[in-house]
């Protein structure tokens, strides 16, 4: 159980770096309305589709270093929001590439929090983001 949603995004983050997918499991609420997207792959609903989603990551024997920086957490009694930047790497290596933004969402139960979305999505080239001075406009 974990008593604060910093120790379930610990644990996620833990599980993820050892291709652990009993303990990945253990972070995501039991509920089947929780969604999974990652860097340009398709949004994936209900826990049975998450879980099989980690199995063939984890799978793939890949194990990879992630740090996270510049969270900004927006909190209610009930619900957490976590937005950081991941810093990925593959083990033994360091992040060669942009960082990419992570938005993790965790809820209170009855068996404390739980992850019930995790969004992550590459970030664009900062050299993309302005011509001539005038940033792109994305919504």
């Amino acid at each position: 159980m974990f008593t604060t949603p910093a120790e379930a995004e610990a644990a996620f983050y833990d599980a993820l770096a050892r291709a652990d997918l009993n303990t990945m499991m253990s972070v995501w609420s039991e509920e089947d309305e929780v969604v999974c997207v990652h860097p340009n792959g398709p949004r994936i609903v209900g826990l049975a589709s998450v879980r099989e989603l980690w199995r063939q990551i984890f799978a793939s024997g890949a194990r990879l270093n992630i740090r996270t920086t510049q969270a900004v957490v927006s909190e209610t009694l009930v619900l957490v929001v976590h937005n950081v930047l991941e810093e990925v790497a593959e083990a033994g290596s360091e992040p060669g590439g942009p960082p990419i933004v992570a938005t993790n969402i965790y809820s209170r139960g009855a068996k404390g929090w739980r992850m019930v979305m995790h969004h992550a999505s590459p970030t664009p080239n900062l050299m993309d983001i302005q011509v001539q001075g005038t940033p792109r406009v994305v919504h």
